[in-house]
């Protein structure tokens, strides 16, 4: 593993990628590293991304991320949440890589709209900024309606606006209301 002390999860996650990458699995980084990218920087601890397997697969990459040398723990989701699992990815120094696994109202094409990002000599795969925004509007917090709004500053007249409003809609009328309230402020 690249890590070599506490505070690398972003070093872990390069590791997670080569396993994903070698699993077939597509992802797309998203939270905080993701809010960096698109003009909300802030720190975190560890590192997230979305990845596209049903939960029927997440015990066999449980399995393979253990084999590769991560601790790893699944959880599950009720019928309530909207993510259908979390597994999380870690090392012995504490770093963390979670994936989370199927985002109620994601849209199907987010992970065609990723976008490349060089990091320590490899490309991440970085979830793009109307899909960033849409799922901040979604989860709704006061530091994710921040990153939202930095977001949506940084995106300038770039922002695929109609695109936005149809992903901000696919999560619900809360996330809609939400996303018009920043875009007229």
């Amino acid at each position: 593993m690249r890590t070599g002390g506490p505070g690398e999860s972003a070093l872990l996650l390069l590791d997670v990628v080569d396993l994903l990458n070698v699993q077939k699995i597509t992802y797309a980084v998203i939270g905080a590293l993701a809010a960096s990218v698109h003009g909300a920087v802030r720190a975190s601890l560890d590192a997230d991304a979305l990845i596209s397997i049903p939960l029927s697969q997440a015990t066999q990459l449980q399995g393979a991320a253990k084999a590769s040398g991560f601790s790893a723990d699944l959880s599950r989701g009720d019928l309530d949440d909207p993510i259908s699992g979390v597994l999380k990815l870690g090392d012995s120094w504490d770093n963390r890589v979670d994936l989370l696994i199927g985002l109620r109202g994601m849209d199907s094409q987010a992970f065609d709209r990723v976008v490349d990002v060089p990091f320590e000599g490899q490309n991440l795969r970085f979830i793009g900024r109307e899909d960033f925004i849409a799922m901040k509007v979604f989860a709704g917090g006061p530091l994710d309606l921040v990153d939202a709004a930095r977001a949506l500053a940084a995106g300038g007249t770039s922002l695929d606006r109609p695109l936005l409003r149809r992903l901000a809609g696919k999560f619900g009328r809360e996330a809609s209301a939400a996303l018009e309230k920043l875009l007229t402020e």
